[in-house]
């Protein structure tokens, strides 16, 4: 890798949202911790027209919540740059029990109750198993 990639690297970790620790180990080394079989969710819900920034509004604080409960161990939130208001959920927690405790927090029913107004036809959820944990 050329030394004019590692800043740029390096910066697009922080922007994800991986600790500078982990930045440091280098690439691939936080997959460590999603073990074999965990419980994975991706997740889409589209703005209603003309509520595409409420609904950025609305989402957007969940990043920071949802990253610091201890059962999750992956969550990102991505945004269509060709549809603005078309979001995806990339989640990983250890087991559905952990996951269904996820959307029991008071800030995810907070945000599923906004919905009606600023969604056009609530959440799809898609749940997948982990098929490739750590090595060992």
């Amino acid at each position: 890798m050329s030394r004019t990639m590692r800043p740029v690297l390096a910066g697009l970790a922080c922007v994800a949202g991986v600790t500078s620790a982990m930045a440091q180990e280098g690439p691939g080394k936080g997959y460590s911790q999603v073990p074999q079989g965990a419980y994975s969710v991706v997740a889409e819900v589209r703005a209603k027209p003309g509520k595409e920034a409420e609904l950025r509004a609305a989402t957007l604080p969940l990043v920071a919540l949802v990253r610091s409960d201890p059962k999750n161990f992956v969550y990102f939130l991505q945004e269509d740059r060709a549809a603005p208001g078309h979001f995806i959920f990339y989640e990983i927690f250890a087991d559905r029990a952990d996951f269904e405790a996820h959307n029991a927090m008071p800030y995810v029913k907070e945000w599923f109750a906004k919905l009606p107004d600023l969604a056009d036809g609530g959440v799809k959820v898609m749940t997948m198993e982990i098929l490739a944990g750590p090595p060992g």
